[in-house]
């Protein structure tokens, strides 16, 4: 179905547990490989999610959303991801409560729900 997301393969469980703790993981996309972009991720529904707080002209989000591939830095591992943008309106709006719920004490946490910041919803799957 054209503009659906495939759907997501899942981390496995250790994996998935340490991303929901972690409040700050490191991005490193193709063209930014020398230094990781601090950000923040979410578990929602048992699948990874970041977001740009800077918007669509976030440099690790372009970057990221036109490689459709990264590397995040958790835990002292790297990951290699693959990028999936996400359009559905319920998982937007998922992952927005994911978000204000980990990061609630966060005077920051509603920059990241802020409505230029929703279309850069991507989804991040092993790979």
């Amino acid at each position: 179905m054209k503009g659906t997301a495939p759907v997501p393969q899942t981390f496995d469980a250790a994996t998935l547990a340490s991303l929901h703790s972690t409040k700050e993981v490191r991005i490193r996309t193709a063209r930014h490989k020398r230094n990781g972009i601090v950000i923040w991720v979410v578990v929602a529904d048992d699948a990874v999610f970041v977001r740009s707080v800077r918007g669509p002209t976030g440099k690790w989000y372009v970057a990221a959303a036109a490689e459709g591939r990264a590397t995040l830095e958790v835990g002292g591992r790297q990951l290699p991801v693959q990028v999936v943008p996400i359009a559905d309106q319920g998982t937007i709006e998922a992952v927005s409560q994911a978000f204000l719920t980990k990061y609630a004490t966060s005077p920051y946490a509603k920059s990241i729900v802020a409505p230029d910041t929703l279309s850069t919803t991507l989804r991040l799957d092993p790979g």
